[in-house]
């Protein structure tokens, strides 16, 4: 029997370029129920979107991680998501890994502004990630990762 519902997905990503890019998805979400995540109070509202915010957080900031991968999670048991999809940081790592134990299909989507090298939160992705992509064709052959072209 085929779900009547559609698709529940959570697009989550932490300020600045990593929103930006995910806002250029918007058209990918089509027919599916989005709830969108971000760490900037009033960033949302600026695209025309509403969205949950979640504490912000880096790899130096251990308590700021803790609380955000705390809410992440509880917001995750809330909504259900069917799928998760990222364009990073950590706040949209804690995501993936906690999302794919919850049954979610996950996508990784490593931000434009790494040119060089696959980041670290998404190298920590690609264990929990689905689908695992740069936006760099040179980066995603080096990492392993796959490349479907540039979101910008």
């Amino acid at each position: 029997m085929v779900d009547p519902r559609p698709p529940r997905v959570l697009a989550i990503a932490s300020g600045g370029g990593h929103w930006e890019q995910l806002m250029t998805l918007r058209p990918a979400f089509e027919g599916a129920e989005v709830t969108y995540a971000t760490t900037l109070p009033g960033l949302a509202e600026q695209a025309g979107e509403t969205a949950r915010i979640v504490p912000d957080c880096n790899r130096n900031e251990k308590w700021n991680a803790v609380r955000s991968a705390a809410a992440i999670g509880w917001l995750l048991l809330r909504l259900r998501p069917d799928a998760i999809v990222t364009t990073g940081a950590l706040p949209g790592f804690f995501a993936i890994a906690l999302g794919r134990r919850l049954g979610a299909r996950t996508m990784w989507i490593d931000s434009v502004a790494n040119a060089d090298e696959m980041s670290l939160a998404g190298r920590l992705a690609r264990r929990h990630a689905h689908r695992w992509l740069s936006q760099w064709p040179a980066v995603a052959e080096a990492s392993g990762a796959e490349y479907a072209g540039s979101v910008l």
